[in-house]
């Protein structure tokens, strides 16, 4: 019984997607559950599981294009895991054959090799018995190579015969050539070193992401706004309960779950930051589903913690490990990139100190995080050396105001430095 593997659905607006990888070859054995291949749409990447056990046939081959519900390979899955086997072994065997049936060749005697005569002054040497190099150097100087003797292997002219022939032939050599020559020489010479550029078609993820940037570069009032903050409170907190943490949840406590929750506490506050605009609506969200921007090996990827003002520390942190997780199983859902009200990047981990993040449309707000680093602050009148992070907000102008985007930005940062705001709501 043959079973077909066909292209799944994976979200009403995704028509086609691209056949990325087969993670089995032709004529092995695959077990049922087990991911045969990955698809790549312009929003998510899968592996598609078997769904039954058998001898896979490939019938459409990696990198082409096909539409949701193309049948792209089958499952024999009256096989059994032996033929596979012994099917995997044939071209081995082949292989091996040849090698037992060719006889012995008979040794080979040696000719002498004789000595190669000096080439006639009147036959100029090719261009191939001396390397590129060698070949600038006669050039150069202007020198018939037909009347240098070569000393290496085969007859190959040397930067050495070149030099011994001007020491001790000096007066052979003919005129310079023109500046004119010498222009032409050296457009031949650079003509001849291969300038290599490999070209090839952007995935539906990299389209996807161009399109949804240069959409908010052009659709939106965009602007920027920068504070700093002061990240020595929340590192004591994070160094003094990161291993009884970890103990408890199994989780590791890092700086984005305290972003999470100053985020949203200053969107409860600012509502028109956590909105959009449809046509010529305002549309405010009375929940924050917060976006995490999260690198990935083909494009920038923003899943979606929903309800994030309702979940803990431990769960925001446990959430962020889970997507990532996803991201490199090729796991992650389309449901998973969907419903976000605001978003957080971060570029300190790649070790940016300062950068302006873009609109992820429809939202009206993003965050953007950098790297900590100590920098001599004033406190109290006295200059004291502190753990800073440089922070931006970007937002479209069209929603909110500048006065609403400072006064945000300001209360994240007053919630960072004093954590203890979060947990009181003051």
């Amino acid at each position: 019984m043959l079973v077909e593997l066909k292209i799944p659905e994976v979200g009403e607006s995704i028509q086609e997607a691209v056949l990325a990888q087969w993670l089995k070859k032709d004529g092995d054995f695959v077990e049922k559950d087990e991911p045969v291949y990955v698809i790549e749409t312009d929003k998510v990447t899968l592996e598609v599981p078997s769904e039954s056990s058998g001898i896979l046939h490939i019938l459409v081959q990696e990198g082409e294009t096909v539409p949701i519900g193309k049948t792209v390979g089958t499952i024999d899955s009256e096989a059994k895991a032996e033929t596979g086997k012994s099917d995997t072994k044939k071209p081995a065997e082949k292989a091996a054959k040849p090698k037992e049936k060719a006889a012995p060749e008979p040794p080979k005697i040696p000719e002498p090799v004789p000595e190669k005569p000096s080439p006639p002054a009147d036959k100029p040497s090719t261009p191939l018995s001396m390397m590129p190099s060698v070949r600038r150097l006669v050039k150069e100087k202007g020198v018939d190579a037909g009347r240098i003797q070569g000393t290496g292997p085969g007859g190959l002219i040397t930067k050495g015969d070149v030099t011994l022939y001007l020491e001790s032939a000096p007066q052979d050599r003919p005129t310079e050539p023109a500046p004119t020559e010498q222009k032409a020489a050296a457009a031949s010479e650079c003509a001849e070193v291969s300038e290599a550029v490999t070209r090839k078609p952007m995935t539906p993820i990299r389209k996807r992401i161009a399109k949804h940037l240069l959409a908010a570069k052009q659709n939106t009032a965009m602007l920027t706004t920068f504070n700093e903050i002061d990240m020595g409170q929340v590192m004591d907190i994070r160094n003094r309960y990161k291993d009884s943490f970890f103990k408890t949840y199994n989780a590791r406590l890092g700086f984005m779950s305290f972003f999470i929750k100053a985020t949203v506490a200053a969107l409860k506050e600012f509502p028109d930051i956590n909105g959009r605009i449809e046509g010529e609506d305002l549309i405010h969200h009375h929940y924050y589903h917060i976006g995490i921007a999260i690198g990935a090996e083909k494009g920038l990827v923003v899943p979606v913690i929903r309800h994030a003002d309702q979940k803990s520390f431990a769960e925001l942190e446990t959430a962020i490990v889970e997507f990532v997780d996803k991201i490199k199983t090729n796991k992650l859902a389309l449901t998973d990139l969907e419903g976000g009200t605001f978003s957080i990047t971060n570029g300190g981990v790649y070790g940016s100190l300062m950068s302006t993040p873009i609109l992820n449309m429809p939202q009206s707000g993003i965050l953007g995080l950098h790297k900590i680093e100590d920098r001599p602050v004033v406190i109290d009148n006295q200059i004291k050396i502190r753990p800073m992070m440089y922070v931006a907000l970007s937002y479209d102008h069209r929603i909110v105001d500048g006065k609403a985007a400072v006064t945000f930005l300001r209360r994240i940062k007053e919630f960072m430095e004093t954590p203890e705001r979060m947990i009181m709501e003051i």
